[in-house]
């Protein structure tokens, strides 16, 4: 249907109102605060010893990974539902998502009847795809970005008549998402900063006004995907900039241009907004699998990503690392915890070129074992392009106790005449 005679058709949505637009303020907060308490989980916030030694800084953990739908979004969602009047409520609610915002909403909306569609990018994770369809709400996958299920969502609003709620640019989601910074005021008295991840600006925005309001002295402090710097780039700009669409495993943050309500709040309030690369997050994410034993989505683990980085200066201090969610796919995280087992140095390719004749497999394997390496996994190939004539490529792939370790094997197979070369890992998730 044109654009013109959907606009036509399209009945007023309680967003148009003014008053829905105006700035979030610290008392819209605590009003978000009144109406959640007792349907949304008041998550755990705890210290870790752990994180604590590994950084230089003294670490808390906002737990919001253990909420019902695995984010925090849906503190933001169940404000905008709680405040619907009968008549919005009875013509159903519609968001794009690239699936947290989404979840919120399916899950809140049938607690309250409220019929929902949710329109997610074509490459949203399945595990929130089949999460949102699973809480009750219709799904409808479209486009290769946020941007074009944004833009089919408003289209379905009109159509249908729905009530269109933002992830993150309306003044009641942000109050929704600030009620985390009531919350951490309470809990963690010793607080001198709180760093949480942003990607659109309803998180940062929502705990900055909270955080600054009781405890102005308190450092806010968000963290963004290098990928899609979004924020950064909108507060040099002192207005929202839309940036490329770009890969990234914290596509929880993966928004290409902050909000117009938001970008305002987090220009005032927020003390340092940092980015961090793939790599960091990799590596945040399977320190939380390790050592805190939590899992935690990309988004979730860019605070911790920053403060691993170096990107913080925070040594000694106090801090609060929101992890914003744990909705992750389980694949993403085997391929993240082999890529780190890698890079630290705990697992290793070797490619060995071995005489093609009975017990030469036997003898390297045995070589192997005498350097108390565990052998993972072993791919022979006589066809090799490296391998000479009467000779065959075997790859190992051995479990090692880290880099030292892994020079002792290679000595102790060069010592012995074979040609080892190690094999490159495989690309970043």
């Amino acid at each position: 249907m044109p654009p013109s005679s959907s606009s036509e058709r399209r009945v007023p949505s309680p967003l148009d109102a003014p008053t829905e637009r105006r700035a979030p303020t610290a008392a819209d907060v605590s009003a978000a605060a009144a109406r959640l308490d007792g349907h949304v989980y008041r998550t755990p916030c705890a210290y870790s010893e752990s994180l604590s030694a590994l950084t230089g800084a003294r670490v808390w953990v906002k737990l919001e990974n253990l909420q019902m739908t695995g984010s925090f979004k849906e503190r933001g969602a169940l404000n905008v539902l709680a405040q619907l009047d009968p008549a919005a409520r009875a013509r159903g609610v519609i968001a794009a998502s690239a699936g947290n915002h989404g979840l919120g909403l399916a899950f809140h909306a049938a607690r309250l009847g409220v019929r929902a569609w949710v329109v997610m990018p074509e490459w949203a994770p399945l595990a929130k795809v089949s999460a949102v369809r699973r809480h009750g709400a219709e799904v409808v996958l479209h486009g290769e970005h946020y941007d074009a299920a944004y833009t089919r969502a408003r289209e379905i609003e009109a159509e249908r008549g729905l009530v269109f709620v933002h992830p993150f640019d309306d003044a009641r989601v942000v109050a929704g998402q600030g009620t985390i910074g009531l919350e951490l005021v309470e809990q963690c008295p010793e607080m001198a900063a709180v760093v949480a991840p942003v990607g659109g600006g309803g998180l940062l925005a929502g705990i900055a006004l909270a955080v600054k309001h009781a405890r102005p002295e308190v450092r806010v402090l968000g963290v963004e995907a290098e990928a899609m710097p979004a924020v950064a780039r909108g507060l040099a700009a002192r207005g929202p900039v839309t940036v490329e669409a770009e890969t990234t495993i914290a596509d929880g943050i993966a928004v290409r241009r902050a909000g117009d309500l938001t970008l305002p709040v987090i220009r005032a309030l927020a003390d340092d907004v940092v980015a961090v690369g793939e790599e960091d997050i990799a590596r945040a994410i399977l320190a939380l699998l390790e050592v805190e034993k939590t899992v935690v989505e990309g988004a979730g683990a860019v605070p911790l990503a920053a403060l691993l980085a170096g990107r913080l200066d925070l040594a000694g201090r106090a801090v609060v690392l929101v992890l914003s969610g744990g909705n992750i796919d389980v694949n993403l995280v085997a391929r993240i915890i082999e890529r780190g087992l890698v890079r630290d140095g705990r697992v290793v390719r070797l490619g060995v070129l071995v005489r093609d004749r009975p017990g030469g497999l036997a003898r390297l394997t045995g070589l192997v074992a005498e350097t108390r390496a565990n052998v993972l996994h072993i791919r022979h190939d006589r066809a090799a392009a490296r391998a000479p004539v009467g000779e065959s490529e075997v790859e190992l792939t051995l479990e090692t106790a880290g880099p030292d370790h892994i020079a002792e094997v290679i000595r102790r197979l060069t010592e012995a005449g074979y040609a080892v070369a190690a094999v490159p890992s495989s690309p970043a998730p």
